[in-house]
């Protein structure tokens, strides 16, 4: 079926099973539910007591906002499913084991789970719809769920999604009762890496080791209900460019041409309205336009109202491209070279896992990433709710976007159903995210993980890319396994960099003057914390694995004396040769690697950027860069403010 514009065809009942295991969805059975209490995770942070039982209360869709609904956020019931079986037993109307959190991931301390080997599972609530709500779609949105998601209204099936990273919606209008309690079931399958499974996962491992972790499953992202006219806004594409065009391509729920105006503004001033109609791109021009860049972030809030729904939005003018500066291929925004310079960001959280515990704490990574006088970040192997790329907008980040990898092993690579349905998905990160003005470059396949070696399908891969997104750059392979498709010429190399330099260590990955060059991963170097500091992952498996670290350093000073010389290295190349980026790895430790800029609790900073002369400053050696950066200083730890 198709519903909502992101559903794929799965599993469906047939309806004499469902109508005979479908009982008053108001009866519930003796069973008594455990209260739900988040468990100790191995480490906590800053914001593991702030949480509560009503997390995440802010809209989840800044790009496509509706004033009229519903956050379905808090504590749901859940228990073990035990089989793929079960979801044709539905227990509706049954009480379940447990109480959990949602969002949150399974695994994590925050749930009130924190279980292992979470393939099979049930979550339940009831919620009610507002009697004002007739005669509308009542959509009813998952911003992700890890990885099978089959959802029950009432006692019956409203669809099924596949896919542990992408946003999708019903219309839940035929299943609901007004101003009465409603039952949602949701039947959730995530295999990660058992068996012959082979989905988009990044660094999640049934059995954690060292630069894999513990995987997340379940409803991990925001979940909601919203009102608006039976024909409304399915999907928002907003591009504006550098010379104050804006593109918009509505796309209705009923697929049908209808009439369509925006209207954009700089604060509360109007200053431009254009007509179109829906299912077609249309293009306008906005005068005088304050341009987006990591220096001057400057958004413009949009209004599109189509028919009787209306939705509030916004954007930045900003063109992303390639040009050559003094002979070299380098990236352009807004017309200049500006030289990319951020971390590695996994996104892990210690308490949440994949859930960051508060959105206050999603953002503190990023200002102080923006504090350290980083440009950019490298989104790794993982997808953000809309939220962090609302936040990278707003304070002026680069975000280069990796697709989640398939599983790293050559002897596990997909077979033909399993490519087309990580292409399927690779279009659902490009047509969910190409709005937000961030987001300047899409990474497919990550050091060869999941990267057929017949038929280099990452060149046709690249170019359906840019069919969907024409106004972003590509970097087809980052790492190791590099055909030539693609923008870039991207290099890993531990810990010295070897950016966009005529020496290379993999000729795999030899560098290629026609393309960008940029340092796709480096530095890596470790430096240990111990249980009594508080800082470090309790988990004996991967302090076993912390001696497997690229580099450690005995030493605060030890650590801080090699991210110079690496630091200026990279300096170098950029002067020598035509680096035009690198990627540090990473913001911070991640359960048994310990090389980050901050430890995995965020509260201890490894390395401080302050106003001096210690380190060259690698974006004033090139003509034409235009990200004026402060000049760094390598400093001691400190704890975190």
């Amino acid at each position: 079926m198709h519903l909502g514009g992101f559903w794929l065809a799965g599993p469906l009942l047939a309806a004499s099973a469902l109508a005979a295991a479908t009982p008053d969805t108001h009866q519930n059975s003796a069973r008594q539910t455990t209260k739900y209490a988040p468990k100790q995770p191995p480490l906590t942070t800053p914001w593991t007591d702030l949480v509560g039982t009503d997390p995440w209360p802010e809209y989840p869709r800044p790009q496509l906002q509706r004033s009229k609904w519903k956050n379905l956020n808090g504590i749901w019931q859940y228990q073990d499913a035990g089989s793929l079986n079960a979801v044709q037993n539905p227990p509706f109307g049954q009480a379940l084991a447990n109480e959990v959190l949602v969002p949150s991931c399974l695994e994590s301390g925050l749930s009130g789970i924190q279980g292992k080997g979470m393939y099979y599972s049930w979550f339940r609530t009831n919620f009610t719809v507002p009697r004002s709500w007739t005669n509308q779609s009542v959509l009813l949105n998952f911003g992700a769920v890890d990885y099978e998601a089959t959802v029950f209204i009432n006692g019956k099936q409203a669809g099924f999604h596949r896919g542990g990273y992408f946003h999708f919606a019903v219309d839940a209008a035929e299943y609901v009762k007004l101003g009465a309690d409603n039952e949602l079931l949701v039947f959730v399958h995530d295999p990660t890496d058992t068996g012959d499974a082979v989905i988009p996962i990044g660094k999640q491992k049934i059995v954690p080791s060292h630069i894999f972790y513990t995987p997340c499953s379940g409803i991990w992202q925001s979940v909601w209900i919203e009102s608006a006219p039976r024909n409304h806004i399915a999907r928002l594409d907003l591009d504006a460019n550098m010379d104050g065009e804006v593109t918009v391509h509505v796309h209705s729920s009923s697929g049908t041409s209808t009439p369509v105006e925006v209207t954009v503004f700089d604060g509360d001033d109007e200053v431009a309205t254009h007509k179109g109609t829906s299912e077609s791109a249309f293009r306008f021009t906005v005068p005088d336009v304050s341009l987006w860049s990591p220096d001057s972030p400057t958004l413009y809030n949009v209004t599109v109202r189509m028919g009787a729904d209306e939705i509030q939005s916004y954007t930045g003018f900003r063109t992303i491209s390639k040009g050559e500066v003094d002979g070299v291929v380098r990236p352009l925004l807004n017309g200049e070279f500006t030289f990319m310079f951020g971390t590695l960001d996994q996104g892990y959280w210690p308490d949440g896992l994949y859930t960051a515990p508060t959105r206050e704490a999603m953002v503190y990574d990023l200002k102080v990433l923006k504090g350290l006088g980083f440009n950019m970040l490298r989104k790794h192997i993982k997808v953000e709710p809309a939220l962090f790329y609302r936040a990278c907008d707003e304070l002026g980040l680069l975000v280069i976007q990796d697709m989640p990898s398939l599983r790293p092993l050559e002897s596990i690579l997909p077979n033909a159903e399993q490519q087309k349905e990580f292409q399927r998905q690779l279009e659902l990160l490009v047509t969910q995210f190409k709005s937000f003005p961030s987001i300047i470059t899409w990474i497919i396949y990550n050091e060869g993980w999941g990267q057929l070696i017949d038929g280099y399908p990452e060149f046709a891969l690249t170019d359906r890319v840019k069919q969907l997104d024409p106004n972003r750059l590509v970097d087809a392979t980052s790492g190791w396994v590099d055909h030539g498709a693609g923008d870039f010429s991207d290099n890993h190399h531990y810990a010295n960099p070897q950016c966009g330099s005529p020496f290379y260590s993999l000729s795999s990955s030899p560098f290629d003057p026609t393309r960008i060059g940029i340092q796709g991963e480096f530095g890596g170097i470790g430096h240990n914390v111990s249980i009594e500091q508080s800082s470090l992952w309790n988990d004996q498996t991967a302090i076993n694995g912390i001696n497997q670290t690229y580099e450690i350093d005995d030493t605060l000073e030890i650590w801080n004396y090699r991210s110079h010389i690496l630091l200026s290295e990279l300096e170098d190349q950029t002067r020598r040769f035509s680096c035009s980026g690198g990627v540090w790895t990473q913001t911070t430790d991640v359960e048994g690697e310990v090389n980050g800029l901050m430890t995995y609790d965020r509260r201890v900073k490894r390395l401080l950027w302050l106003s001096g002369d210690n380190v060259p400053d690698v974006f004033e050696q090139l003509p034409g860069h235009n990200y004026k950066s402060r000049k760094p200083t390598l400093s001691l730890a400190r704890k975190c403010e």
